[in-house]
């Protein structure tokens, strides 16, 4: 897949659906519009729901049904009338489902059933943070039944017209809780050693894998560690990206960190993950996949750095992104790129980018 330069949007959550639907509408149309209008080589979703009780919250988007597909549709052809590739991040947030929207004004923790929210699923009988309700824990066919619908919800992004999928297993949510052994107290064939709790991570990349085109891009994030010292970390996440690459296919590593963790223990700091993505890019050297790096990457030279010096292959913007929505073509420019050679809008032309 081409994408006209290494500057990726990173998924981020909007919570914009009062409907609960999971039918993306003209918001997340605006949203994903503005980075794809403002240069950005790659527009990936917000974590998109594989099933209903998979969501973070009742706000979030979806891709389990037919109108939610012809809704992503229009997302995608924007993204791409405008010369950005388009991607969809599949998601189950497990455990940490059925949250109230991180919004100005709302509560925190779990949304009963009564407000709107649901039972939570997850990879224990426990709660994944001392904030949320407690999960039950899935048995051998409710696993097989989110492998399904990842690979479900994969169709549905490839007749939406969506370029890469990424599969989420970072931040806590459901892929994440069973890698780590902070949440991971299974007995059974996905507990215990570290190949059984990431047994469901390979079973669910092989089932996206050959419901995904074999000529189209498969993106995974991991949260490459926990930022505790028992918990799951980049050595591991190294080895599992290895294998997935070598062995299941997976063409793109997105590496950000944490989610499983209450409290002050990640370092946040301006690039504080970028050292666990060139970790993760030397453990891949060889094999041709891409690897990302995201968090707090706000400065177009900071990020040009990171390329430059080999310590990733491509920079996920974020809340850079949110405040500028034109970062990159702003960082294009400050980069000496040519104004022929800045993929903006035509319309933005006059903007001095």
């Amino acid at each position: 897949m081409f994408v006209r330069n290494r500057a990726f949007v990173a998924p981020m959550c909007q919570y914009a659906i009062d409907a609960g639907d999971g039918v993306p509408h003209d918001w997340h149309l605006q949203n994903l519009g503005a980075f794809a209008a403002g240069g950005f080589g790659l527009v990936v979703t917000e974590a998109t729901g594989v099933t209903a009780e998979g969501r973070i919250s009742p706000g979030d988007v979806g891709l389990w049904n037919d109108e939610q597909t012809a809704a992503h549709a229009r997302l995608v052809a924007f993204a791409h009338s405008q010369g950005a590739a388009a991607g969809a991040q599949l998601a189950h947030a497990g455990g940490k489902a059925s949250t109230y929207p991180a919004l100005p004004g709302f509560g925190a923790g779990t949304v009963p059933p009564e407000a709107g929210g649901w039972a939570t699923v997850g990879v224990a009988d426990a709660p994944v943070l001392p904030s949320l309700a407690p999960a039950r824990a899935l048995d051998a066919d409710g696993i097989a039944g989110v492998v399904e619908a990842f690979a479900a919800s994969a169709r549905r992004a490839d007749a939406a017209g969506y370029d890469v999928v990424q599969i989420h297993a970072a931040h806590g949510y459901l892929l994440h809780q069973f890698c780590s052994p902070l949440t991971n107290t299974r007995t059974d064939g996905y507990g215990g050693s570290e190949a059984n709790r990431t047994r469901i991570v390979r079973e669910v990349v092989d089932a996206v894998r050959a419901a995904w085109p074999a000529d189209k891009p498969l993106g995974i994030r991991l949260s490459a560690t926990d930022w505790v010292e028992s918990g799951w970390d980049v050595a591991a996440n190294a080895r599992l990206a290895r294998v997935l690459v070598e062995r299941h296919g997976v063409t793109w590593v997105d590496a950000s960190s944490g989610g499983l963790t209450a409290g002050s223990a990640v370092p946040v700091a301006p690039g504080y993950q970028v050292p666990l993505a060139s970790r993760i890019h030397a453990a891949l050297a060889g094999t041709g996949a891409v690897v990302s790096a995201v968090g707090l990457i706000d400065d177009a030279r900071q990020a040009e750095t990171i390329l430059v010096s080999g310590q990733a292959d491509a920079v996920s913007i974020g809340r850079a992104a949110l405040r500028n929505p034109h970062w990159a073509a702003a960082a294009a420019s400050e980069l000496g790129v040519l104004p022929a050679d800045n993929p903006q809008a035509p319309q933005y032309a006059r903007s001095g980018y």
